[in-house]
């Protein structure tokens, strides 16, 4: 029997208590904010302001998004009587004009969708994928893995991009409002302009390997080569062009025709130039795959499969940690810290060793979650000691001897949206365009990714056995992006408990597994949840967020035997949790500017 969440640790004032003295202050924040802009590529998604949010509550829908433009476009559409699938692409779209410097038509998507009438849940793979002639030895230069910033900066980085045709792909399969009819709001703001927000305008300064892009230059920067302001209208015609065309023709309009030979023609001409080609733009296809599910306590918890690591991730931390006595500490104890963190490095351990493009990697999902090797794996979790960095496991004979290792640096980017429509369906999409500002490559109003940096920069580990997130032509680079969707088993409720997920680069799945430990563990509602000062460990030092109370414990972090490192932690967090009554609670995170709303 598990102990109730809050019959262990003080009563949840106590815990609301804990949560003010977190840290979590405008002063604390802003400071990360202020080395955010001084040096926005080297932390290109720390915050730039801490606002306290308030939980939204509505009877029948909910959309949470990273802007509230995005979230009014997405409240448009449900208003009216529109699908969540229909929400999440009049939202999507929105985000590519507002939030550029995180996702947009040129990036790719993860879309989780729960169908209320069938209770099933699925996932579209809108991944990128290599072009035709990429090869393994793309990154390296003289037999050495070039640079990262050199590899991101470059037409190599450029994969083909895949948000478009997952979204038209789930349409076709769920949505009930046409098509042309979603880009409405998207096409009028980019025509007549939105404010920079905050953010974007902390970006933009000072970012010297944007305005070396002649292109995203023009755009994002005044001539006398000054960026955009805070509050300065900013128009993009192109952009409407484009998505104009897209609302009309579908998404043949960008994979067909001038837009495709613009893109092709801007990556191979840059001064290091890619080989993205029309043949690859015209063959890209999204896949539909069965999402990954797990149980949970009382729960279900669903996420996405590989080439995504971040659903395994999750599933494995989550069944790590109920093998442990977390539950009876409180969220912002030393020993939740440890053990939270301990089980992130088994997952990271794993996920690094194992998880690539299930299309072209033996990927052992289903012996990495199997009771019996999640047993083994849990009691290296020590209660009083750290274990220092994990080793992978080995979840079947040989495993440890059919793949290679890489570390690959990801910089922490993206965007997350949640959203529950009138008759219960939800989406939970997290999407992307990799670094902040992607490759930097500005074309037809929007900005091409550098996702495939993602992949293993060299093409063999250190002993040199073949990396299995290895680059090869046509396959989609390994992820960590983790939308979310929890369905309750028990009967309790309506069947649909949890929509989460969250931007953050390789630390994504730290930020997931933390909210939905807390909101079903620890009973903390959704904001609350999303509130708390982010930790967790990626199978290196046990990372604390700047600012917060958490600094705090790095003495009895360290008496334990953890290394620590405090870190600004832009996790972008949105969800929505249908309470038992059927009423939706909507949480955005106060790290960046997304907005709750429902009806």
């Amino acid at each position: 029997m598990h102990a109730s969440p809050l019959s262990s640790f003080p009563a949840r004032r106590a815990i609301r208590a804990r949560l003010r003295l977190a840290g979590l202050l405008a002063a604390g924040l802003a400071a990360c904010a202020g080395a955010a802009a001084q040096a926005p590529d080297t932390a290109p998604e720390a915050q730039t302001a801490y606002t306290p949010k308030q939980a939204a509550m509505a009877r029948r829908f909910m959309a949470v998004t990273a802007h509230p433009l995005a979230t009014d476009a997405a409240w448009r559409v449900l208003d009216r009587g529109g699908h969540a699938i229909d929400a999440a692409i009049a939202a999507q779209a929105m985000l590519s004009l507002v939030e550029p410097q995180s996702s947009g038509l040129g990036g790719g998507a993860f879309l989780l969708y729960y169908d209320a009438a069938t209770g099933t849940v699925s996932a579209f793979d809108g991944r990128e994928t290599a072009p035709a002639a990429a090869g393994a030895d793309r990154f390296l230069e003289d037999g050495r893995p070039m640079e990262f910033a050199q590899a991101v900066d470059s037409g190599k980085s450029v994969g083909v991009p895949g948000m478009l045709r997952a979204l038209e792909l789930a349409h076709a399969r769920h949505g009930r409002q046409p098509w042309r009819t979603l880009f409405d709001d998207a096409i009028a703001r980019a025509r007549h302009g939105f404010p920079v927000s905050q953010r974007l305008a902390a970006l933009l300064d000072g970012n010297a390997r944007l305005a070396a892009q002649p292109a995203a230059r023009a755009y994002f920067f005044h001539a006398d080569g000054t960026a955009r302001r805070q509050g300065e209208i900013l128009r993009n015609p192109a952009l409407a062009r484009t998505l104009a065309d897209i609302a009309r023709h579908g998404a043949d309009a960008f994979y067909h025709g001038a837009p495709a030979q613009a893109m092709v023609d801007a990556v191979r001409a840059h001064p290091q130039p890619g080989d993205l080609s029309l043949a690859d733009l015209a063959g890209y296809a999204a896949r539909e795959r069965p999402a990954l599910c797990r149980p949970y306590r009382a729960y279900t918890v669903c996420g996405m499969p590989p080439p995504s690591s971040g659903g395994l991730a999750v599933a494995q931390m989550l069944a790590l940690l109920d093998a442990t006595p977390l539950a009876r500490y409180a969220p912002l104890s030393a020993e939740a810290v440890h053990y939270f963190s301990e089980a992130g490095r088994l997952a990271y351990a794993d996920r690094d060793r194992y998880v690539a493009d299930p299309d072209f990697v033996d990927v052992p999902v289903q012996a990495l979650l199997e009771p019996a090797y999640v047993a083994r794996r849990a009691a290296l979790i020590r209660p009083d000691r750290a274990m220092g960095r994990a080793h992978p496991g080995e979840p079947l004979p040989g495993a440890l001897s059919r793949h290679g290792e890489d570390d690959t640096p990801a910089l922490p980017s993206t965007t997350h949206l949640s959203i529950v429509d009138a008759e219960g369906n939800a989406v939970a999409m997290t999407a992307s365009i990799e670094q902040a500002f992607g490759s930097k490559i500005f074309v037809g109003g929007f900005l091409l990714n550098n996702e495939l940096t993602d992949f293993a920069l060299s093409p063999r580990d250190a002993r040199g056995r073949p990396a299995a997130n290895r680059v090869e032509p046509g396959k989609r680079p390994r992820s960590t992006m983790a939308p979310t969707i929890v369905l309750r088993r028990d009967g309790a409720g309506p069947a649909l408990r949890l929509v989460v997920g969250a931007p953050g680069g390789v630390a994504i799945a730290n930020y997931v597994a933390q909210t939905v430990l807390a909101n079903l563990t620890w009973g903390l509602d959704i904001q609350s949840a999303i509130d708390l000062p982010r930790y967790g460990s990626r199978n290196g030092p046990t990372e604390l967020e700047r600012g917060t109370v958490l600094e705090s414990l790095q003495p009895a972090l360290r008496a334990m035997g953890h290394a620590t490192a405090v870190v600004s932690s832009p996790s972008g967090l949105h969800g929505v949790e249908m309470m038992s009554n059927g009423m939706l609670r909507g949480g955005a995170d106060p790290r960046r500017e997304g907005m709750a709303r429902g009806r």
